[in-house]
C-alpha cells in the first residue's frame, strides 16, 4: 500500500466521459465571434483551466486581438448558456469501472476528491446527471467557484487538504488529463502526479509537465495506490 491519504481527481476527461463536449462548446462560442480555430487549439491552450481563463488564453494565443477581454466576455457569456444546453441534450457517462474504483480506493481509507475548472452549478449538474453523491460515491467536490485562483495554482488542492486536516501534500496524489492538472499537483507539492490519456491531451503533451506516471485511465491508479 502507498502512503497516499487523498487522491484529487479531475472531472471531465478523467473521471467523467463527456467526449470533450466542454471544449467543443468553448470552440463554438469562440468561433461564433468570427474566428476559425480548431479543437486542437482549444485543447492545447485551454484544457483543464477555469473556463473564462480558457477562453481568454485561447484567444490570446491564437488570435491577434488586443485586448482580448471584450471578445472573451461575450464568448464566455454565450458559453455558460451553450454548455448548459449541451449537457441537457447530450449523453454524459463515466469511464468503465469508475464507481468500483472509487469504492475500492475509499475502502482502503483513501479520500477521493473531485476538482474541476467548472463553476459549481455546472459541476453539480454533471454529477447529478451521473447520479453521483458527495459522501456516498466520493468524499468532496471542489470547483473553480470555491477558490480565488484556478489551476495551475494549488488553491483547490490546498482547500481539500484543509477540509480533511491533511497538512503534508506529500500524502496527496493529483491526477488529470491535461498539463495544467499536473502543474496544479506539482505547485501544491503533491507526493504523486499522474497524467491520464482518456481526455484532452496526448502523451507527448502530458510528458512536458513531467508527471510521475501516465496511465491510459485513472482506474489504473490501483497499481500504485493499492499494491505499491
Amino acid at each position: 500500500m502507498s502512503n497516499i491519504k487523498m487522491v484529487v481527481l479531475d472531472m471531465a476527461g478523467t473521471t467523467v466521459d463527456e467526449k470533450n463536449l466542454v471544449y467543443h462548446t468553448v470552440l463554438k462560442v469562440i468561433n461564433d465571434q468570427g474566428f476559425d480555430l480548431t479543437l486542437d487549439d482549444v485543447l492545447l491552450h485551454g484544457a483543464g483551466k477555469e473556463k473564462y481563463k480558457a477562453i481568454t488564453d485561447v484567444l490570446a494565443a491564437c488570435t491577434d486581438l488586443a485586448p482580448v477581454t471584450p471578445v472573451a466576455d461575450q464568448a464566455f457569456a454565450a458559453f455558460k448558456e451553450a454548455l448548459e444546453l449541451a449537457y441537457d441534450e447530450q449523453e454524459v457517462g463515466t469511464f468503465t469501472g469508475m464507481e468500483l474504483f472509487f469504492e475500492k480506493v475509499r475502502s482502503h481509507g483513501i479520500l477521493v476528491t473531485l476538482n474541476t475548472g467548472y463553476d459549481r452549478k455546472t459541476a453539480i449538474k454533471l454529477i447529478d446527471k451521473l447520479h453521483w453523491r458527495v459522501e456516498q460515491d466520493f468524499d468532496l467536490l471542489i470547483t473553480a467557484d470555491d477558490v480565488e485562483r484556478g489551476r495551475p495554482f494549488p488553491d483547490m488542492i490546498e482547500h481539500a487538504m484543509k477540509r480533511f486536516g491533511i497538512t503534508d501534500a506529500g500524502f496527496v496524489l493529483k491526477a488529470g488529463d491535461s498539463v495544467i492538472d499536473i502543474e496544479e499537483g506539482k505547485n501544491a507539492g503533491c507526493g504523486i502526479t499522474v497524467g491520464v490519456l482518456s481526455g484532452a491531451q496526448t502523451r507527448a503533451q502530458l510528458e512536458q509537465a513531467r508527471p510521475d506516471y501516465i496511465f491510459n485511465a485513472v482506474t489504473e491508479l490501483d497499481a500504485i495506490l493499492l499494491n505499491g
